[in-house]
């Protein structure tokens, strides 16, 4: 079974798995009208142009120089959110995708890798990723299922077709013990990380949402250690040190000023603790307490000033 084929059974997987919460609460009408164009982005760029021109680099680079290249989407995620998103972004987590992105490099460096014209795609692949965590980040009237639902269905779809005809082994062969461990697996690894990665995103920002989330490949280590007894390597360890401090700073990047808030209505998990959520939920004694999902106004300007980040209520610009 080539990468791309269990790349698009992995995503379908991720669709399978998100379909009855979509089914229990579909997209209205308005959601659809008001966030169809960034999901439309986010899919074609992210689930279809991106697999693509991976496909185009892996035919031209060594597997080796293929996967360094693969932590540029924390790169790109990072810088695409703060010039063309206008998310704040601060020394402290430019500095921890710095960390995090070497640490990547270490964990899968091995000597003898080269950089091509093949090494252009795959950098274009990441760019492509980072544009759609930024966009994906923004969508506010949709679900998070919803979103992964569009997701799975389209990248799913794509890179089992590129998989099995593009990119394909002629030499290889799978079972029906595969095609479902594969759907598995996607429906666990894929459908629920991508979800509570649209969740954190929207309280984070794509950057630091994309920070955390670099961490994968580092937390796979210690498990392959753990689990599976794999030897221990100096570069690994060193590696995950390097995330470690990263995700450490990411973690306390928020930043406090003065800033306005324009009225607005949109969906999206949230909970009354805050000054953001003071409106009344009639059917449970006029407030609600814990985490909790629906579509409310926000109907007054609000000024205040307290420490933030770039949640979906703080995209406000930065001089």
């Amino acid at each position: 079974m080539s990468a791309l084929l269990l790349a698009g059974l992995l995503y379908l997987g991720a669709a399978m798995a998100v379909l009855p919460a979509v089914v229990r609460r579909p997209p209205n009408r308005t959601a659809l009208r008001d966030e169809w164009a960034p999901l439309a982005v986010a899919v074609i760029v992210g689930g279809a142009v991106g697999p693509g021109l991976l496909v185009l680099g892996l035919a031209r680079v060594e597997a080796s120089t293929a996967s360094i290249l693969l932590n540029l989407e924390l790169v790109a995620t990072v810088v695409l959110a703060g010039l063309l998103f206008g998310e704040h972004l601060g020394r402290r987590l430019v500095l921890a995708s710095g960390l995090i992105s070497v640490g990547g490099v270490v964990l899968v460096w091995t000597p003898g890798g080269t950089v091509s014209g093949g090494a252009l795609f795959v950098a274009a692949a990441c760019t492509c990723w980072g544009l759609d965590n930024c966009v994906t980040a923004r969508i506010e009237h949709l679900s998070p299922e919803s979103v992964v639902l569009a997701k799975g269905a389209v990248a799913g779809s794509v890179n089992t077709v590129l998989g099995a005809t593009i990119a394909s082994d002629a030499g290889a062969s799978f079972t029906a013990g595969h095609l479902l461990g594969a759907l598995v697996i996607g429906a666990l690894g894929y459908g629920l990380s991508i979800t509570w990665w649209v969740k954190g995103a929207r309280d984070l920002g794509a950057a630091r949402a994309q920070v955390i989330f670099a961490t994968a490949p580092f937390l796979g280590a210690v498990g392959a250690w753990v689990v599976l007894g794999d030897a221990v390597a100096t570069a690994q360890v060193a590696a995950i040190v390097l995330a470690a401090v990263g995700v450490w700073l990411s973690l306390d990047s928020a930043h406090g000023h003065e800033h306005r808030h324009d009225p607005t209505v949109h969906d999206h998990e949230h909970t009354h603790s805050d000054e953001h959520h003071d409106h009344p939920h009639l059917d449970h004694g006029g407030a609600f307490i814990g985490r909790h999902s629906h579509r409310h106004a926000h109907d007054e300007v609000l000024v205040h000033d307290h420490p933030h980040v770039p949640d979906l209520h703080h995209h406000h610009r930065h001089q």
